[in-house]
């Protein structure tokens, strides 16, 4: 007889609530370079929204990150980005479009996707999830139900991260 209950995520997954105008996002690359070195396909990191006001180009930032999803290079492009972020905060959405194409992007589609908006209900949902479950600054993550706030410092919180991941991959399938 087989079992009927619901299957466990293969993966755990780690949400990391982003800006990519944050230089606090910036800083956190390192961990999540990190995370990812150590994990590999044992974690799945889901890049999630948070454009915040006081940076006026983060919302085009974040639908500029969902068209890289879409040519298939989200965390290159996001990585990339984050690297940029004082040029990104003077220069605007130029920015943007070069960092398209330095990955053999396709640039004129970012600049389209920008004018027709096609990604921003995606990030509008992110936004609104985000301030549901109580974010309110970037980097936050969230896994396993806890969330851990890296905007107010990110000390410890790689290794509070691994802990959870740790734990999550040591449970015995339920």
């Amino acid at each position: 007889m087989s079992d009927s209950s619901p299957a466990r995520a293969a993966v755990p997954v780690l949400d990391i609530w982003c800006e990519l105008q944050c230089p606090d996002c910036r800083s956190a690359l390192d961990d999540l370079r990190a995370l990812r070195a150590r994990y590999g396909d044992r974690l799945e990191l889901r890049l999630r929204h948070f454009p915040l006001e006081k940076h006026k180009h983060a919302f085009a930032a974040a639908q500029a990150a969902e068209e890289a999803a879409e040519q298939g290079k989200a965390w290159p492009y996001v990585e990339a980005v984050l690297e940029r972020v004082a040029e990104l905060d003077r220069d605007g959405e130029a920015v943007l479009l070069d960092v398209a194409r330095g990955l053999g992007l396709d640039a004129e589609e970012f600049d389209t996707a920008l004018i027709d908006g096609r990604h921003i209900l995606i990030v509008d949902a992110d936004q609104a999830e985000g301030k549901a479950i109580g974010v309110t600054g970037t980097p936050t993550y969230v896994i396993d139900g806890e969330r851990l706030d890296g905007g107010k410092s990110q000390d410890g919180l790689r290794e509070r991260v691994e802990e959870i991941v740790d734990r999550l991959l040591a449970a015995p399938d339920a």
